[in-house]
Protein backbone atom coordinates (compact mmCIF):
# COMPACT_ATOMS: atom_id res chain seq x y z
CA UNK A 1 0.00 0.00 0.00
CA UNK A 2 0.92 3.32 -0.77
CA UNK A 3 2.05 5.86 1.33
CA UNK A 4 -0.29 8.27 0.02
CA UNK A 5 -2.98 5.61 0.44
CA UNK A 6 -1.78 4.94 3.68
CA UNK A 7 -1.81 8.72 4.97
CA UNK A 8 -5.58 9.34 3.37
CA UNK A 9 -7.20 6.36 4.99
CA UNK A 10 -5.48 7.38 8.85
CA UNK A 11 -6.46 11.39 8.29
CA UNK A 12 -9.79 9.60 7.25
CA UNK A 13 -10.09 7.44 10.19
CA UNK A 14 -9.43 10.42 12.31
CA UNK A 15 -11.62 12.62 10.62
CA UNK A 16 -14.68 10.05 10.73
CA UNK A 17 -13.81 9.58 14.68
CA UNK A 18 -13.40 13.08 15.18
CA UNK A 19 -17.05 13.52 13.32
CA UNK A 20 -18.80 10.65 14.58
CA UNK A 21 -17.94 11.75 18.36
CA UNK A 22 -19.27 15.25 17.40
CA UNK A 23 -22.61 14.23 15.69
CA UNK A 24 -23.28 11.57 18.63
CA UNK A 25 -23.06 14.01 21.32
CA UNK A 26 -24.79 17.16 18.92
CA UNK A 27 -27.90 14.51 18.58
CA UNK A 28 -27.90 14.02 22.19
CA UNK A 29 -27.87 17.92 22.94
CA UNK A 30 -29.90 18.99 20.68
CA UNK A 31 -32.71 16.06 21.99
CA UNK A 32 -31.67 16.89 25.37
CA UNK A 33 -32.46 20.90 24.70
CA UNK A 34 -35.94 19.77 22.83
CA UNK A 35 -36.74 17.32 26.11
CA UNK A 36 -35.44 20.49 28.22
CA UNK A 37 -37.76 22.70 26.38
CA UNK A 38 -40.53 20.55 26.34
CA UNK A 39 -40.07 19.81 30.12
CA UNK A 40 -39.99 23.63 30.55
CA UNK A 41 -43.33 24.24 28.30
CA UNK A 42 -45.14 21.32 30.24
CA UNK A 43 -44.37 22.87 33.59
CA UNK A 44 -45.48 26.18 32.43
CA UNK A 45 -48.66 24.71 31.36
CA UNK A 46 -48.88 22.41 34.51
CA UNK A 47 -48.73 25.98 36.65
CA UNK A 48 -51.40 27.67 34.28
CA UNK A 49 -53.58 24.45 34.80
CA UNK A 50 -52.81 24.95 38.52
CA UNK A 51 -53.34 28.76 38.69
CA UNK A 52 -56.55 28.11 36.85
CA UNK A 53 -57.75 25.31 39.30
CA UNK A 54 -56.74 27.59 42.49
CA UNK A 55 -59.16 30.56 40.38
CA UNK A 56 -61.89 28.29 40.36
CA UNK A 57 -61.38 26.87 44.07
CA UNK A 58 -61.16 30.29 45.58
CA UNK A 59 -64.72 31.15 44.00
CA UNK A 60 -66.38 27.88 45.21
CA UNK A 61 -66.19 26.79 41.28
CA UNK A 62 -68.33 27.69 38.65
CA UNK A 63 -71.96 27.69 37.61
CA UNK A 64 -73.09 27.25 34.32
CA UNK A 65 -76.21 26.77 32.42
CA UNK A 66 -77.53 23.79 31.76
CA UNK A 67 -78.05 22.54 28.17
CA UNK A 68 -77.01 20.57 25.72
CA UNK A 69 -73.38 19.03 26.35
CA UNK A 70 -73.15 21.05 29.91
CA UNK A 71 -74.40 17.88 31.94
CA UNK A 72 -74.40 17.65 35.76
CA UNK A 73 -71.55 15.80 37.26
CA UNK A 74 -73.12 12.74 39.70
CA UNK A 75 -69.86 12.55 41.34
CA UNK A 76 -70.19 15.87 42.48
CA UNK A 77 -72.73 16.91 45.66
CA UNK A 78 -74.82 19.47 44.76
CA UNK A 79 -74.00 19.81 41.55
CA UNK A 80 -77.19 20.97 40.47
CA UNK A 81 -78.75 24.38 41.68
CA UNK A 82 -81.89 27.04 40.46
CA UNK A 83 -82.03 30.57 40.35
CA UNK A 84 -84.55 32.58 41.05
CA UNK A 85 -85.49 32.97 37.50
CA UNK A 86 -85.51 29.89 37.32
CA UNK A 87 -82.65 28.28 35.04
CA UNK A 88 -80.73 25.40 36.19
CA UNK A 89 -76.87 25.77 37.04
CA UNK A 90 -74.32 23.24 36.70
CA UNK A 91 -71.37 23.71 38.97
CA UNK A 92 -68.05 22.43 37.67
CA UNK A 93 -65.17 21.87 40.23
CA UNK A 94 -61.44 22.63 39.62
CA UNK A 95 -61.50 18.26 38.32
CA UNK A 96 -63.78 19.36 36.11
CA UNK A 97 -62.58 22.35 34.68
CA UNK A 98 -59.55 20.68 34.20
CA UNK A 99 -61.02 17.93 32.34
CA UNK A 100 -62.69 20.25 29.54
CA UNK A 101 -59.99 22.57 29.06
CA UNK A 102 -57.92 19.64 28.36
CA UNK A 103 -60.30 18.43 25.75
CA UNK A 104 -60.26 21.53 24.40
CA UNK A 105 -55.93 21.83 24.33
CA UNK A 106 -56.64 18.28 22.76
CA UNK A 107 -58.69 19.20 19.68
CA UNK A 108 -55.72 22.28 18.95
CA UNK A 109 -53.16 19.37 19.24
CA UNK A 110 -51.60 21.61 22.24
CA UNK A 111 -51.35 18.16 24.05
CA UNK A 112 -53.58 17.17 27.24
CA UNK A 113 -53.37 17.15 30.92
CA UNK A 114 -55.91 15.85 34.01
CA UNK A 115 -55.80 15.12 37.41
CA UNK A 116 -55.68 11.81 38.77
CA UNK A 117 -55.41 9.86 42.28
CA UNK A 118 -54.82 6.72 43.80
CA UNK A 119 -58.47 6.99 44.99
CA UNK A 120 -60.13 9.18 42.69
CA UNK A 121 -63.89 10.22 43.06
CA UNK A 122 -64.71 9.36 39.56
CA UNK A 123 -63.51 5.95 37.87
CA UNK A 124 -62.74 8.53 34.83
CA UNK A 125 -59.78 10.13 36.82
CA UNK A 126 -57.94 6.13 37.25
CA UNK A 127 -54.60 6.42 37.19
CA UNK A 128 -52.49 4.38 33.99
CA UNK A 129 -48.89 2.92 34.99
CA UNK A 130 -46.84 6.23 34.26
CA UNK A 131 -49.39 7.98 36.68
CA UNK A 132 -49.12 5.06 39.42
CA UNK A 133 -46.27 4.54 39.65
CA UNK A 134 -45.43 7.94 39.64
CA UNK A 135 -47.99 9.18 42.73
CA UNK A 136 -46.32 5.75 44.48
CA UNK A 137 -43.03 8.05 44.26
CA UNK A 138 -44.57 11.49 45.37
CA UNK A 139 -45.57 9.68 48.83
CA UNK A 140 -41.72 8.98 49.08
CA UNK A 141 -40.94 12.63 48.58
CA UNK A 142 -40.59 13.00 44.46
CA UNK A 143 -41.01 16.34 43.82
CA UNK A 144 -42.06 15.88 39.86
CA UNK A 145 -41.47 13.58 37.22
CA UNK A 146 -40.75 13.66 33.76
CA UNK A 147 -40.61 10.85 30.63
CA UNK A 148 -40.59 10.05 26.97
CA UNK A 149 -43.01 7.80 26.03
CA UNK A 150 -43.15 6.14 22.15
CA UNK A 151 -46.89 4.60 21.30
CA UNK A 152 -47.63 3.46 18.17
CA UNK A 153 -44.39 5.24 16.76
CA UNK A 154 -45.27 8.66 18.08
CA UNK A 155 -43.27 10.26 21.26
CA UNK A 156 -44.89 12.62 23.72
CA UNK A 157 -43.14 13.82 26.99
CA UNK A 158 -45.26 13.37 30.02
CA UNK A 159 -44.99 16.10 33.00
CA UNK A 160 -46.44 15.07 36.34
CA UNK A 161 -46.24 16.93 39.61
CA UNK A 162 -48.13 16.38 42.69
CA UNK A 163 -51.09 18.29 43.75
CA UNK A 164 -51.22 19.06 47.94
CA UNK A 165 -54.54 19.23 49.65
CA UNK A 166 -54.95 22.44 51.19
CA UNK A 167 -58.01 23.98 53.25
CA UNK A 168 -60.37 24.38 50.38
CA UNK A 169 -59.92 20.90 48.92
CA UNK A 170 -61.26 19.78 52.45
CA UNK A 171 -65.18 20.22 51.78
CA UNK A 172 -64.55 17.54 48.56
CA UNK A 173 -62.05 15.31 49.52
CA UNK A 174 -62.41 15.74 53.68
CA UNK A 175 -64.84 12.49 53.49
CA UNK A 176 -62.02 10.63 51.94
CA UNK A 177 -59.56 10.99 55.04
CA UNK A 178 -57.58 13.41 53.21
CA UNK A 179 -55.74 15.94 55.80
CA UNK A 180 -54.39 19.11 54.77
CA UNK A 181 -51.04 19.16 53.20
CA UNK A 182 -51.77 15.60 52.04
CA UNK A 183 -50.66 14.41 48.62
CA UNK A 184 -54.18 13.94 47.78
CA UNK A 185 -53.01 13.11 43.65
CA UNK A 186 -51.35 14.60 40.79
CA UNK A 187 -52.05 16.54 37.16
CA UNK A 188 -50.35 15.22 34.52
CA UNK A 189 -49.23 16.89 31.22
CA UNK A 190 -48.66 15.34 27.83
CA UNK A 191 -46.93 17.01 25.32
CA UNK A 192 -46.62 15.33 21.54
CA UNK A 193 -43.04 15.18 20.31
CA UNK A 194 -43.15 13.74 16.92
CA UNK A 195 -42.63 17.32 15.75
CA UNK A 196 -39.65 17.87 17.74
CA UNK A 197 -38.10 14.51 16.31
CA UNK A 198 -38.39 14.93 13.18
CA UNK A 199 -36.35 18.56 13.69
CA UNK A 200 -33.72 16.51 15.38
CA UNK A 201 -33.84 13.91 12.61
CA UNK A 202 -33.65 16.43 9.84
CA UNK A 203 -30.79 18.15 11.56
CA UNK A 204 -28.99 15.03 12.04
CA UNK A 205 -29.18 14.07 8.02
CA UNK A 206 -28.07 17.84 7.71
CA UNK A 207 -25.30 17.18 9.81
CA UNK A 208 -24.68 13.86 8.31
CA UNK A 209 -24.30 15.49 4.79
CA UNK A 210 -22.34 18.53 6.02
CA UNK A 211 -19.87 15.71 7.77
CA UNK A 212 -19.65 13.38 4.89
CA UNK A 213 -18.95 16.27 2.72
CA UNK A 214 -16.89 18.10 4.88
CA UNK A 215 -14.45 14.58 5.16
CA UNK A 216 -14.76 14.25 1.66
CA UNK A 217 -13.43 18.08 0.92
CA UNK A 218 -10.69 17.38 4.06
CA UNK A 219 -9.57 13.99 1.93
CA UNK A 220 -9.20 15.62 -1.27
CA UNK A 221 -7.61 19.00 -0.15
CA UNK A 222 -4.91 16.67 1.66
CA UNK A 223 -4.62 14.22 -0.96
CA UNK A 224 -3.89 17.15 -3.83
CA UNK A 225 -1.53 18.72 -0.95
CA UNK A 226 0.52 15.56 -0.21
CA UNK A 227 0.23 14.49 -4.08
CA UNK A 228 2.25 18.16 -4.58
CA UNK A 229 4.37 18.80 -1.72
CA UNK A 230 5.52 15.15 -0.96
CA UNK A 231 4.81 12.32 -3.25
CA UNK A 232 5.80 14.45 -6.61
CA UNK A 233 8.71 14.82 -5.02
CA UNK A 234 9.37 11.81 -3.18
CA UNK A 235 9.33 9.97 -7.06
CA UNK A 236 10.80 12.64 -8.66
CA UNK A 237 14.02 12.11 -6.03
CA UNK A 238 12.92 8.18 -6.12
CA UNK A 239 13.77 7.86 -9.84
CA UNK A 240 17.09 10.29 -9.71
CA UNK A 241 18.17 7.37 -7.37
CA UNK A 242 16.85 4.60 -9.98
CA UNK A 243 18.53 6.06 -13.01
CA UNK A 244 21.67 6.31 -10.85
CA UNK A 245 24.66 5.66 -11.67
CA UNK A 246 23.67 4.62 -15.29
CA UNK A 247 22.83 8.40 -15.57
CA UNK A 248 24.07 11.53 -14.12
CA UNK A 249 21.35 13.06 -11.36
CA UNK A 250 19.60 16.15 -12.80
CA UNK A 251 20.55 18.39 -10.15
CA UNK A 252 18.64 20.78 -11.30
CA UNK A 253 15.64 19.08 -11.30
CA UNK A 254 15.61 17.62 -8.04
CA UNK A 255 13.28 18.13 -5.03
CA UNK A 256 14.34 22.24 -2.93
CA UNK A 257 13.12 23.57 0.29
CA UNK A 258 14.07 23.77 3.45
CA UNK A 259 11.62 20.42 4.58
CA UNK A 260 12.72 16.97 5.35
CA UNK A 261 12.34 16.54 1.61
CA UNK A 262 14.99 19.17 0.98
CA UNK A 263 17.19 17.88 3.75
CA UNK A 264 16.61 14.49 1.91
CA UNK A 265 18.30 15.62 -2.06
CA UNK A 266 20.77 17.56 -0.35
CA UNK A 267 21.77 14.15 1.52
CA UNK A 268 21.51 12.46 -1.57
CA UNK A 269 24.02 14.94 -3.58
CA UNK A 270 26.34 14.30 -0.70
CA UNK A 271 25.49 10.15 -1.40
CA UNK A 272 26.26 10.75 -5.05
CA UNK A 273 29.64 13.15 -5.00
CA UNK A 274 31.13 10.21 -2.54
CA UNK A 275 29.94 7.38 -4.37
CA UNK A 276 31.71 8.68 -7.56
CA UNK A 277 34.47 9.55 -5.45
CA UNK A 278 34.95 6.18 -4.20
CA UNK A 279 33.83 4.36 -7.42
CA UNK A 280 37.67 6.30 -9.16
CA UNK A 281 39.19 5.18 -5.81
CA UNK A 282 37.86 1.43 -6.48
CA UNK A 283 38.37 1.37 -10.40
CA UNK A 284 42.03 2.25 -9.56
CA UNK A 285 42.09 -0.34 -6.79
CA UNK A 286 40.70 -3.17 -8.96
CA UNK A 287 43.16 -2.07 -11.75
CA UNK A 288 46.35 -1.97 -8.96
CA UNK A 289 44.72 -5.30 -7.86
CA UNK A 290 44.76 -6.89 -11.11
CA UNK A 291 48.17 -6.43 -12.19
CA UNK A 292 49.46 -6.98 -8.63
CA UNK A 293 48.00 -10.42 -8.55
CA UNK A 294 48.96 -10.59 -11.92
CA UNK A 295 52.71 -9.53 -11.07
CA UNK A 296 52.17 -12.35 -7.88
CA UNK A 297 51.06 -15.38 -10.05
CA UNK A 298 53.86 -14.26 -12.32
CA UNK A 299 56.17 -14.16 -9.45
CA UNK A 300 55.09 -18.13 -8.54
CA UNK A 301 55.95 -19.04 -11.69
CA UNK A 302 59.48 -17.45 -11.98
CA UNK A 303 60.10 -19.36 -8.95
CA UNK A 304 59.45 -22.72 -11.01
CA UNK A 305 60.12 -21.67 -14.20
CA UNK A 306 63.98 -20.59 -12.94
CA UNK A 307 64.82 -24.27 -12.68
CA UNK A 308 63.83 -24.80 -16.44
CA UNK A 309 66.27 -21.65 -17.78
CA UNK A 310 69.23 -22.93 -14.99
CA UNK A 311 69.24 -26.39 -16.52
CA UNK A 312 69.93 -25.61 -19.91
CA UNK A 313 72.12 -22.50 -19.02
CA UNK A 314 73.99 -24.97 -17.20
CA UNK A 315 74.53 -27.55 -20.12
CA UNK A 316 75.26 -24.25 -22.48
CA UNK A 317 78.13 -23.26 -19.88
CA UNK A 318 79.39 -26.91 -20.36
CA UNK A 319 79.15 -26.74 -24.09
CA UNK A 320 81.16 -23.32 -24.32
CA UNK A 321 83.93 -24.60 -22.11
CA UNK A 322 84.17 -27.71 -23.90
CA UNK A 323 84.53 -25.62 -27.22
CA UNK A 324 87.33 -23.66 -25.92
CA UNK A 325 89.22 -26.97 -25.21
CA UNK A 326 88.75 -28.05 -28.30
CA UNK A 327 88.33 -25.46 -30.98
CA UNK A 328 89.71 -26.87 -33.99
CA UNK A 329 87.47 -30.10 -33.44
CA UNK A 330 84.90 -29.57 -36.29
CA UNK A 331 82.36 -32.20 -35.33
CA UNK A 332 82.39 -31.13 -31.79
CA UNK A 333 82.10 -27.62 -32.98
CA UNK A 334 79.15 -29.03 -35.05
CA UNK A 335 77.70 -31.31 -32.38
CA UNK A 336 77.94 -27.95 -29.27
CA UNK A 337 76.29 -25.79 -31.86
CA UNK A 338 73.32 -27.46 -31.92
CA UNK A 339 72.96 -28.35 -28.26
CA UNK A 340 73.72 -24.08 -27.52
CA UNK A 341 71.41 -23.91 -30.43
CA UNK A 342 68.47 -25.95 -28.74
CA UNK A 343 69.27 -24.28 -25.62
CA UNK A 344 68.83 -21.04 -26.40
CA UNK A 345 65.62 -21.89 -28.53
CA UNK A 346 64.20 -23.74 -24.51
CA UNK A 347 65.00 -20.59 -23.13
CA UNK A 348 63.58 -18.54 -25.65
CA UNK A 349 60.42 -20.45 -25.91
CA UNK A 350 59.93 -20.16 -21.83
CA UNK A 351 60.73 -16.76 -21.96
CA UNK A 352 58.06 -15.63 -24.62
CA UNK A 353 55.40 -17.70 -22.52
CA UNK A 354 56.37 -15.77 -19.53
CA UNK A 355 55.68 -12.63 -21.58
CA UNK A 356 52.28 -13.44 -23.10
CA UNK A 357 51.71 -13.96 -19.01
CA UNK A 358 52.94 -10.68 -17.91
CA UNK A 359 52.20 -8.37 -20.79
CA UNK A 360 49.45 -5.81 -20.19
CA UNK A 361 47.23 -6.09 -22.84
CA UNK A 362 43.18 -4.69 -23.01
CA UNK A 363 40.30 -7.01 -22.03
CA UNK A 364 38.69 -7.21 -25.22
CA UNK A 365 37.26 -9.71 -27.76
CA UNK A 366 39.98 -11.73 -29.59
CA UNK A 367 39.99 -14.52 -31.91
CA UNK A 368 42.55 -17.04 -30.90
CA UNK A 369 43.58 -20.74 -30.28
CA UNK A 370 41.84 -21.66 -26.51
CA UNK A 371 43.33 -25.13 -26.29
CA UNK A 372 46.89 -23.72 -26.97
CA UNK A 373 46.50 -20.61 -24.97
CA UNK A 374 45.53 -23.06 -21.70
CA UNK A 375 48.50 -25.54 -22.84
CA UNK A 376 51.00 -22.88 -22.54
CA UNK A 377 49.28 -21.99 -18.98
CA UNK A 378 50.04 -25.48 -18.30
CA UNK A 379 53.44 -25.65 -19.00
CA UNK A 380 53.97 -22.26 -16.69
CA UNK A 381 52.64 -23.27 -14.04
CA UNK A 382 53.77 -26.97 -13.64
CA UNK A 383 57.74 -26.01 -14.45
CA UNK A 384 59.94 -27.16 -11.75
CA UNK A 385 57.26 -29.59 -10.31
CA UNK A 386 58.33 -33.24 -11.78
CA UNK A 387 55.43 -34.49 -9.64
CA UNK A 388 52.67 -33.67 -11.17
CA UNK A 389 50.73 -35.64 -13.59
CA UNK A 390 49.19 -33.42 -16.16
CA UNK A 391 46.08 -35.20 -18.14
CA UNK A 392 44.29 -32.84 -20.77
CA UNK A 393 41.41 -33.26 -22.65
CA UNK A 394 41.11 -30.20 -24.91
CA UNK A 395 38.61 -30.31 -27.51
CA UNK A 396 38.67 -27.02 -29.01
CA UNK A 397 40.97 -26.80 -32.20
CA UNK A 398 39.09 -24.13 -33.91
CA UNK A 399 39.70 -20.29 -33.06
CA UNK A 400 37.18 -18.79 -31.23
CA UNK A 401 36.13 -15.18 -30.66
CA UNK A 402 36.54 -14.47 -26.83
CA UNK A 403 38.11 -12.58 -24.22
CA UNK A 404 41.29 -14.34 -24.67
CA UNK A 405 43.57 -11.98 -21.90
CA UNK A 406 41.41 -12.46 -19.14
CA UNK A 407 40.49 -16.08 -19.98
CA UNK A 408 44.28 -16.63 -20.31
CA UNK A 409 44.77 -15.32 -16.35
CA UNK A 410 41.76 -16.75 -14.93
CA UNK A 411 43.60 -20.00 -16.22
CA UNK A 412 46.88 -19.32 -15.23
CA UNK A 413 44.87 -18.09 -11.28
CA UNK A 414 43.02 -21.78 -10.97
CA UNK A 415 46.18 -24.19 -12.49
CA UNK A 416 48.68 -22.36 -10.03
CA UNK A 417 46.32 -22.83 -7.05
CA UNK A 418 45.50 -26.54 -8.07
CA UNK A 419 49.56 -26.58 -7.75
CA UNK A 420 50.23 -24.63 -4.99
CA UNK A 421 47.46 -27.55 -3.46
CA UNK A 422 49.21 -30.10 -3.95
CA UNK A 423 52.31 -28.88 -2.56
CA UNK A 424 55.42 -31.03 -2.02
CA UNK A 425 53.63 -34.05 -2.48
CA UNK A 426 52.47 -33.85 -6.18
CA UNK A 427 49.03 -35.53 -7.67
CA UNK A 428 47.11 -34.92 -10.78
CA UNK A 429 46.40 -31.56 -12.92
CA UNK A 430 43.10 -32.78 -15.11
CA UNK A 431 42.03 -29.77 -17.46
CA UNK A 432 39.44 -30.08 -20.17
CA UNK A 433 38.04 -27.74 -22.65
CA UNK A 434 34.74 -28.33 -24.71
CA UNK A 435 32.04 -25.78 -26.82
CA UNK A 436 29.42 -27.20 -25.73
CA UNK A 437 25.69 -25.32 -26.95
CA UNK A 438 26.82 -22.58 -27.95
CA UNK A 439 29.11 -21.68 -24.49
CA UNK A 440 33.17 -22.44 -23.80
CA UNK A 441 33.42 -25.08 -20.89
CA UNK A 442 36.87 -25.52 -19.08
CA UNK A 443 37.70 -27.35 -16.28
CA UNK A 444 40.35 -27.46 -13.83
CA UNK A 445 40.49 -30.36 -11.20
CA UNK A 446 43.64 -31.78 -8.69
CA UNK A 447 44.05 -34.28 -6.50
CA UNK A 448 44.60 -32.27 -3.56
CA UNK A 449 42.84 -32.06 -0.16
CA UNK A 450 39.73 -30.35 -1.70
CA UNK A 451 37.85 -26.99 -0.52
CA UNK A 452 36.27 -27.13 3.30
CA UNK A 453 32.51 -27.32 3.30
CA UNK A 454 32.12 -23.93 4.99
CA UNK A 455 34.61 -22.25 2.64
CA UNK A 456 32.76 -23.12 -0.53
CA UNK A 457 30.83 -19.90 -0.27
CA UNK A 458 33.41 -17.56 0.84
CA UNK A 459 36.59 -18.72 -1.57
CA UNK A 460 35.63 -16.05 -4.23
CA UNK A 461 35.18 -13.44 -1.69
CA UNK A 462 38.21 -10.51 -1.82
CA UNK A 463 41.09 -11.35 0.61
CA UNK A 464 39.59 -14.83 2.14
CA UNK A 465 42.44 -17.60 1.81
CA UNK A 466 43.28 -20.66 3.63
CA UNK A 467 47.33 -19.96 3.01
CA UNK A 468 49.52 -19.01 5.57
CA UNK A 469 50.87 -15.34 5.48
CA UNK A 470 53.38 -15.04 2.72
CA UNK A 471 51.84 -17.42 0.64
CA UNK A 472 48.63 -15.72 -1.06
CA UNK A 473 46.86 -12.57 -1.38
CA UNK A 474 43.23 -13.50 -1.58
CA UNK A 475 42.89 -11.84 -4.58
CA UNK A 476 43.18 -14.95 -7.10
CA UNK A 477 39.96 -16.41 -7.04
CA UNK A 478 37.78 -12.91 -6.43
CA UNK A 479 39.55 -11.87 -9.60
CA UNK A 480 39.12 -14.90 -11.31
CA UNK A 481 35.31 -14.32 -10.43
CA UNK A 482 35.36 -11.44 -11.46
CA UNK A 483 36.94 -11.59 -14.97
CA UNK A 484 34.53 -14.46 -16.05
CA UNK A 485 31.62 -12.36 -14.44
CA UNK A 486 32.35 -9.48 -16.77
CA UNK A 487 32.58 -12.18 -19.72
CA UNK A 488 28.92 -12.91 -18.66
CA UNK A 489 29.61 -16.23 -17.76
CA UNK A 490 30.06 -17.97 -14.16
CA UNK A 491 32.87 -19.69 -12.25
CA UNK A 492 32.05 -22.49 -9.81
CA UNK A 493 33.51 -24.50 -7.27
CA UNK A 494 33.04 -28.01 -5.61
CA UNK A 495 34.47 -30.82 -4.49
CA UNK A 496 35.22 -34.06 -6.59
CA UNK A 497 33.54 -37.76 -5.11
CA UNK A 498 37.34 -39.14 -5.10
CA UNK A 499 38.66 -35.95 -4.15
CA UNK A 500 40.18 -32.86 -4.48
CA UNK A 501 38.44 -29.09 -6.31
CA UNK A 502 37.19 -29.22 -9.37
CA UNK A 503 36.42 -25.29 -10.60
CA UNK A 504 34.47 -25.23 -13.93
CA UNK A 505 34.52 -22.02 -16.05
CA UNK A 506 31.09 -21.53 -18.35
CA UNK A 507 31.15 -18.80 -20.54
CA UNK A 508 28.60 -17.77 -23.48
CA UNK A 509 30.10 -17.73 -26.87
CA UNK A 510 29.72 -14.65 -29.11
CA UNK A 511 27.33 -14.73 -32.52
CA UNK A 512 30.37 -13.99 -34.31
CA UNK A 513 32.01 -17.49 -33.59
CA UNK A 514 29.53 -19.19 -36.42
CA UNK A 515 31.26 -17.34 -39.28
CA UNK A 516 35.08 -18.29 -37.86
CA UNK A 517 36.56 -20.25 -40.23
CA UNK A 518 37.08 -24.10 -40.07
CA UNK A 519 33.24 -24.41 -39.01
CA UNK A 520 30.77 -26.08 -40.73
CA UNK A 521 28.93 -23.60 -43.02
Amino acid sequence: MQLTTKFIILIGLVICCSFGVTFYRTSNYQEELVVAMATRQAKMLFHQIRITRQWVADHNGLFLVKEPGVEENPFLPGGLIQDDQGNWLVKRNPAMVTRELSMYAAREGMGHFNVTSLKPVNPANAPDEFERRTLLKFNNGLAEAVEIEKIDGQHRLRYMAPLPVDERCLGCHGQQGYREGDIRGGMNVTIPMDWAYSEIRTNNRMLLNIGLATIVIVALVIFLMFDRLVVKRLKLLAGEMDSYPEQDPKIALLPEGPDEIGMLTQHFRGLCQRLETSQKDLDASREQVFQGEKLAALGRLVAGVSHEINNPLGGMQNCIQTLRKSPDDPAMVTRYLDLLGQGVERIKSTVQQLLKIGRKEPLALQCGQVDEMVRECLELTCMGRRDIELETHLEVPEPILINMEALRQVVVNLAGNAVQAMKDEGGQLCVSSLVEQNRLVITVADSGPGIAPEHLDQIFEPFFTTKTVGEGTGLGLSVSYSLVEQMGGELTAANRPEGGALFTINIPLTQENDLLPGEDQ
